[in-house]
């Protein structure tokens, strides 16, 4: 969260500086979080708890300590547990004071904006030349293309870091300085971003593999270069409850038949007839879920697509489980993708 300092008063402070603190931040059931001296977090006090001080003779000019709350909740990682989770909610807080163990103020959770969190790291591939969108990408990288107000990939970090992804990895190849340029380290999203460096094009998952130790358990790879509204929390939430090793997004795809098709035996035998049937079939989205741990299948610094990982996990028996988008999903990699992605972009809430 930034500017969270804003949210922060000191004990010393009386119930008005309270309530024109809370004014100024314009918020409906507005929090402070009072620190001492050095910054530790003591408690919290909203409108509310001013309002129920007033109601028993507190006065606006005594200090705060008379009215608030004493202690309140906190957490001491910025990637809260499930449990915490759904603690907070119901609840209803919505803002949770981050501390070390030492109960200094390291910054504030927005749970609103902090949608629902999913504990794994990122990469994205971002890798990619391009070719089929020249003359666009002669001088800027594929993901840097700008799809509505901001970049394609842009899109997909947003997102990442709106469920709570705030480690994430980009691997870089083609102009891959100019992605750096444009994000560097991370920091003015609220967020880790390393690069993984592609001295050679490594395929769809070969540059994951450089990586030499995730803090996560479970990582979520993903092609920089779509465009869907995936919902990761869903993705990963069926992904632990199957306990699979691992889960690839899919999109559908329907195939009509024009005409009446016939199905017959081994004697040539008709046994039915369908009448102009649809049949539908699942596609790769280009979005996975994994354990970390099944990266030992990926060679070290060589060129390696996931798709080879996924024949190679089938093969040693591993559980693979497809997870089917139902919303929007759009792999711009044609110019007419690309237009079309421009006009969709309109109507989409991502």
């Amino acid at each position: 969260m930034k500017n969270w300092e804003r949210y922060i008063i000191n004990s010393n402070a009386n119930i008005k500086d309270a309530l024109k603190q809370l004014d100024q931040l314009g918020l409906v059931n507005g929090v402070l979080f009072i620190v001492d001296e050095k910054g530790c977090l003591l408690g919290s006090i909203t409108d509310g708890d001013i309002r129920r001080g007033l109601l028993k003779d507190v006065n606006v000019n005594d200090s705060i300590d008379k009215a608030g709350h004493y202690p309140c909740k906190f957490v001491f990682s910025f990637q809260p547990t499930p449990g915490e989770l759904k603690a907070f909610k119901a609840r209803n807080l919505r803002f949770i004071p981050v501390v070390n163990e030492g109960m200094s103020m390291l910054g504030i959770l927005d749970l609103e904006q902090l949608r629902r969190i999913i504990p794994v790291e990122a990469v994205l591939m971002a890798g990619g030349r391009g070719q089929r969108l020249l003359p666009l990408t002669e001088h800027t990288p594929k993901p840097l293309l700008k799809v509505g107000p901001k970049p394609i990939i842009e899109h997909n970090i947003d997102r990442l870091i709106n469920h709570g992804v705030d480690s994430i990895y980009l691997s870089i190849n083609y102009l891959g300085h100019k992605i750096r340029d444009y994000f560097g380290d991370g920091d003015t999203k609220g967020a880790t971003i390393n690069y993984i460096e592609e001295d050679f094009p490594m395929g769809t998952i070969g540059a994951a593999k450089k990586v030499k130790n995730y803090s996560k358990e479970h990582l979520l790879i993903m092609n920089s270069d779509i465009l869907t509204d995936i919902d990761f929390h869903e993705f990963y939430n069926d992904f632990v409850e199957q306990g699979a090793d691992m889960s690839v997004a899919a999109v559908s795809y329907h195939v009509d038949i024009p005409y009446a098709v016939m199905e017959t035996d081994e004697h040539n035998r008709i046994t039915s007839l369908k009448e102009k049937p649809r049949y539908t079939y699942y596609s790769n989205a280009g979005i996975y879920l994994m354990k970390s741990e099944m990266l030992e299948h990926v060679p070290y610094n060589e060129f390696f697509n996931v798709t080879d990982l996924i024949e190679g996990l089938i093969e040693k028996g591993k559980k693979l489980i497809t997870f089917p988008i139902l919303g929007y999903w759009l792999d711009i990699g044609r110019m007419d993708d690309y237009k079309k992605a421009q006009e969709d972009i309109k109507h989409l809430n991502l």
